[in-house]
């Protein structure tokens, strides 16, 4: 018997921040949208999108979301930032339209009762908890446990909420190691050496960092120009190490650095397809988790329609709540939606720079190579 097939494309309202502070993440999500289509239409998918750009700003996004609606959207997928992805989904919830999340940790998602609105991307504590327990697998995998970090972090809202959540986890983890100097920074800094002179004065084992692109360039090149020598250089959970332009700026400074995210699963065939579509065009673009998700929230959307057989938005509603895909891009289990629509199936991985290129190293079933830890150290380095 033949899959159900609806006799009209899925027409995806994708709300977006494509311009505004957030516009590079927002751009790249967009590429994450429209480079799987092709895929998905030899897949037997029937999806057209309706692009919106939300301007890094909740009360627009909720403006858009309902302006898609009305010009015929049959279902939402966006919006990377948490509180216009809040927005949106009060709109959703209101016109009774399914809204799939493509990224944002924001708890309140799925904590809210909301009956129309599904994620595919880890809450804040899910993200937390995943990053820190991974460091154990790391020293297992290698036989080397430090028993002390120093903890490099920008000083804006995530910044912030990632030290908040690392303090709070770390002691009900039983963490082998503790954190013996925290030091803080504005992400827009010019210079980092009085930070970096503390960090090396604290003589801990290792760097944990939280970051973002700029500052995490401008951190390890400080940290190269001082001679910080640590066993290695990894975040928990944030942008900047794995970008291309990090490792374009640092060269085999960038090597060794990881960090723990969920990322794309490279034993996946569906992963491999759209990194060589991806690659081929757009070769100076990172292909990073932005992509990725953004993409499988496309290919949630377009199975469910494919399997509603109808635009209906009950129809699309209750096809979401069955969602069970096992072929997928991302790290993890089958996709499949909890009553409170948060999918539980997704697992962070330790993804280092080797070779010029972010690689899955752990968990061991999905990975490329072998962890270096601790890493070589910068001088002498070819």
């Amino acid at each position: 018997m033949r899959p159900a097939r609806a006799a009209t494309p899925l027409k995806l309202g994708v709300l977006l921040p494509r311009s505004g502070h957030l516009a590079l993440i927002g751009q790249a999500c967009q590429r994450g949208a429209e480079i799987g289509l092709p895929m998905l239409k030899d897949m037997g998918y029937s999806v057209e999108l309706m692009n919106a750009d939300t301007e890094s700003n909740p009360d627009v996004g909720r403006t858009q979301a309902e302006k898609l609606i009305r010009e015929g959207a049959n279902m939402l997928m966006g919006a990377f930032d948490s509180a216009t992805t809040l927005a949106i989904a009060g709109v959703a919830e209101q016109k009774g339209v399914p809204f799939v999340v493509n990224i944002a940790a924001e708890p309140k998602l799925t904590e809210q009762g909301f009956k129309y609105t599904f994620r595919n991307f880890p809450s804040a504590g899910m993200l937390g908890k995943g990053g820190l327990l991974l460091y154990k697998d790391m020293f297992a995998a290698t036989g080397v446990t430090p028993k002390t970090a120093v903890l490099l972090h920008i000083n804006d809202s995530f910044g912030m909420a990632m030290l908040g959540g690392i303090n709070a986890l770390m002691p009900k983890l039983d963490m082998p190691f503790t954190i013996v100097e925290t030091i803080a920074y504005d992400p827009k800094a010019r210079d980092l050496s009085i930070e970096v002179s503390k960090a090396k004065a604290a003589k801990a084992d290792f760097v944990m960092t939280v970051t973002r692109l700029n500052d995490a360039i401008l951190l390890v090149r400080e940290m190269v120009k001082q001679q910080v020598e640590t066993m290695g250089i990894t975040s928990p959970g944030s942008p900047g190490m794995y970008d291309k332009q990090f490792v374009k700026a640092l060269g085999k400074y960038a090597e060794y650095c990881s960090v723990n995210i969920p990322w794309f699963d490279p034993k996946q065939e569906m992963a491999k397809t759209l990194e060589k579509t991806f690659e081929k065009a757009f070769p100076e673009e990172s292909f990073d988790l932005n992509v990725g998700f953004t993409f499988e929230a496309v290919l949630i959307a377009a199975d469910a329609h494919k399997r509603a057989g109808s635009n209906d938005p009950q129809a699309l509603t209750e096809a979401l709540r069955a969602t069970n895909l096992a072929k997928r891009a991302m790290i993890g289990g089958p996709i499949k939606f909890e009553a409170n629509g948060q999918n539980m199936n997704l697992r962070s991985a330790v993804v280092q720079n080797l070779g010029g290129k972010p690689t899955v190293v752990l968990p061991t079933e999905s990975s490329e190579a072998k962890l270096v830890f601790p890493m070589p150290a910068f001088k002498g380095r070819t």
